[in-house]
């Protein structure tokens, strides 16, 4: 199982194992990771599972589809690492990936 790094807004780290084949947020929600209230459970239509991923890790990510981007334009406080963790599916490739968390999710 991958883990992912998940950093709170004020510096708190929670590690998380997630299964290969779900989503980033299933596996934060899963763990109860604060900071992730992913309120519309994973259909990319409310920008609440937003987080910063860190950039050495951006490469090896899918391209941001036109509806994660589109979705990304109500996420507080956008930035170019943005995306939304529905949207990203767990792999192997994935184990040690550190994502942040914005101050706040609306």
């Amino acid at each position: 199982m991958p883990t992912l790094t998940f950093i709170e807004h004020n510096g708190a780290e929670h590690l998380v194992a997630g299964e290969i084949g779900q989503s980033v947020m299933q596996a934060a929600t899963f763990a109860s990771v604060p900071g992730i209230p992913a309120d519309c459970g994973g259909a990319c239509s409310c920008a609440t599972c937003h987080a910063y991923v860190d950039e050495q890790w951006l490469a090896s990510l899918p391209a941001l589809e036109d509806m994660e981007n589109d979705m990304l334009e109500y996420a507080f406080e956008r930035r170019e690492n943005s995306r939304l963790t529905c949207q990203l599916v767990i792999d192997e490739s994935m184990d040690g990936m550190v994502l942040r968390l914005p101050e706040s999710q609306f």
